[in-house]
């Protein structure tokens, strides 16, 4: 074959090559991590409101520390977080960074049915369930200070997931825990626990609870997915919140029964918006954090929290 033919054959499969492109990593299923709970189901809605050509797959966990470690490692593109786990990630220099939220409220301090625990001061010398790194710890660990309860001293805190709390308080392995919903409003239903208290600051810190993070490197490489990510978290949580009984039938099939979620509803919020008073907020939990030991430096909450992508789809749903 002459040279010339040769370069020809060359000119055309690479035009070829051009035209129809090799499937691409950005048509891979986005990876997206969060829990299986209904205040932070809107991830399983995602691909409803992804534009065309783009999907996602849902990653499952039981805590905040695992979906961040995915994320850091790059098997995740966003996860769940709860703010005190992003403010804590962020005070030791992880290149971690909010970007929508994703739920509100849905905290209870829950005891023994039948025990003694009847008011806050009376849980020194309990045993009691929570985990590392979450709204739950520092609303426990505040609950027991402002009582005169040294977390420290007076109480013995022990880790357990979310989802053995309820197991672990029925057999009187713990005393008391402080978890999210469903769990509270199951121990309520199946009658082996009641609600102590539920446990919210004022208005310095409100009732915010989780977000949606992504490393700091997606929003430089993709901001266009970030974007389409966050436009479609707003519009689930807002079909959701439209749809109470397509949220809660959804939120069954994670096992938890109709009963228990309509139990919970009220002390549930699904969120997407962020802004300056939601970052001041967040900002008054840090100080709480570090007044209790939690973490020994404030971050820099300006690379914490990047409200443009919130801006983004709030101007898209005018």
């Amino acid at each position: 074959m002459r040279f010339g033919n040769r370069l020809r054959i060359a000119a055309l499969l690479i035009s070829i090559l051009v035209l129809w492109p090799l499937p691409s990593i950005a048509a891979e299923p986005v990876p997206i991590g969060t829990w299986k709970t209904a205040q932070t189901i809107q991830p399983f809605f995602y691909d409803r409101f992804l534009p065309a050509g783009m999907t996602s797959r849902v990653f499952t966990f039981t805590n905040p520390a695992d979906q961040k470690a995915a994320l850091l490692a790059g098997s995740l593109e966003m996860c769940g977080t709860t703010l005190a786990h992003a403010i804590h990630s962020a005070a030791m220099g992880q290149p971690v960074v909010v970007v929508a939220a994703l739920c509100n409220k849905s905290s209870a301090l829950v005891v023994g049915k039948e025990g003694p625990i009847q008011s806050e001061a009376d849980l020194k010398g309990k045993t009691i369930g929570y985990v590392p790194g979450t709204m739950h710890e520092i609303l426990l660990r505040e609950t027991l200070t402002r009582n005169g309860i040294s977390p420290q001293r007076d109480v013995r805190l022990v880790r357990v997931d979310f989802f053995d709390m309820g197991t672990a308080l029925a057999r009187g392995s713990i005393d008391a825990f402080l978890s999210g919903e469903p769990f509270p409003a199951l121990a309520v239903t199946q009658g082996y626990g009641r609600i102590l208290v539920y446990p919210y600051y004022g208005d310095s810190v409100g009732t915010i609870n989780a977000g949606m993070m992504v490393r700091r490197a997606s929003i430089e490489a993709h901001p266009e997915r970030v974007a389409a990510l966050v436009l479609a978290h707003a519009r689930a949580t807002r079909h959701l919140n439209d749809h109470p009984d397509e949220w809660l039938q959804r939120a069954s099939s994670f096992g938890t029964p109709i009963a228990v979620l309509e139990a919970a509803a009220a002390n549930m919020e699904l969120a997407w918006e962020m802004d300056e008073r939601f970052v001041a907020q967040a900002k008054a939990l840090g100080g709480r954090m570090q007044a209790l030991g939690l973490i020994d430096r404030q971050p820099d909450y300006e690379k914490l929290f990047d409200l443009s992508f919130v801006r983004q789809a709030r101007a898209h749903l005018q």
